[in-house]
C-alpha cells in the first residue's frame, strides 16, 4: 500500500523544481498522487477495510488543500501539475 524509497525518490526528481527540492507543492501533491493510486488499487480487493479507507479520505482531503494553496499562489504552476499528473480538476 505504501510507496518504495525508489519510486518516491523517481516522484521527487520529475517533480521537483529545484536540486534537493522535496518540500514543493508539486512533489507533496505527486507523492500523495501516488499513494492515493494504491490504496485505491488495494480496496478494489479489499472492500470492507474501512481502517485504510479513512486513511484514503485523509490523503484526498491533503491533497485538495495543497492543490486549493497552489492554485491561490500560482495558477500556471497549477495547470502544468494536474495536466502532468491526470488529475481531473
Amino acid at each position: 500500500m505504501s510507496i518504495t524509497a525508489e519510486r518516491k525518490s523517481a516522484l521527487i526528481t520529475e517533480h521537483a523544481r529545484t536540486q534537493g527540492d522535496t518540500g514543493s507543492a508539486e512533489v507533496q501533491v505527486a507523492i500523495l498522487s501516488e499513494r492515493i493510486s494504491n490504496l485505491t488499487e488495494h480496496f478494489k480487493t479489499h472492500k470492507k477495510d474501512n481502517h485504510s479507507r479513512r486513511g484514503l479520505l485523509k490523503l484526498v482531503s491533503q491533497r485538495r488543500s495543497l492543490l486549493d494553496h497552489l492554485k491561490k499562489s500560482d495558477e500556471g504552476r497549477y495547470a502544468t501539475l494536474i495536466e502532468k499528473l491526470g488529475l481531473r480538476r
